[in-house]
């Protein structure tokens, strides 16, 4: 299928790609049909309105920079895309990210991750039970963090 994509402008998109939000995202309500796209910069992807070419959200798998993210999920938010808590090999997770001009000040949103059915491709933003995790978590400080504990 084609898309008009934001960061490509029109590409052909697998029908796999396709990602269903049930709900929309957290003040995208109405938009409900994204495409998952690699980015040119890994770790990152595009989360793409299918409806909207404006409309890309970065995302980030978190688990690269905070190996101890395990957000905890409220049952009915998992049963709208077929989950079951703590069903880690159906799931995947990522954080929207922002990217402002000094890329080193990056912050992703811990607190409400976007976790996707890998079975159904239906997708939620969900908001964690976990006080711990906030909505602008910075990238390259815990990155640095997790890299000083390795060594």
């Amino acid at each position: 299928m084609k898309v008009n994509t934001k960061a490509y402008g029109l590409i052909d998109v697998d029908e796999r790609q396709k990602i269903y939000f049930p709900s929309g995202l957290l003040g995208f309500e109405n938009l409900k049909n994204y495409v998952l796209l690699d980015a040119l910069q890994q770790p990152f992807y595009w989360l793409q309105s299918v409806d909207v070419q404006e409309i890309a959200f970065v995302l980030i798998d978190p688990s690269i920079f905070r190996p101890d993210y395990k957000p905890r999920i409220a049952q009915y938010e998992l049963d709208e895309i077929g989950l079951e808590a703590g069903d880690r090999e159906n799931a995947l997770i990522f954080s929207i990210v922002t990217i402002p001009e000094d890329h080193q000040n990056m912050t992703a949103n811990l607190q409400g991750p976007v976790i996707i059915n890998k079975s159904t491709h239906n997708a939620r933003q969900c908001i964690t039970e976990d006080d711990r995790w906030k909505t602008r978590h910075k990238v390259m400080e815990e990155l640095a963090n997790v890299r000083g504990s390795a060594c």
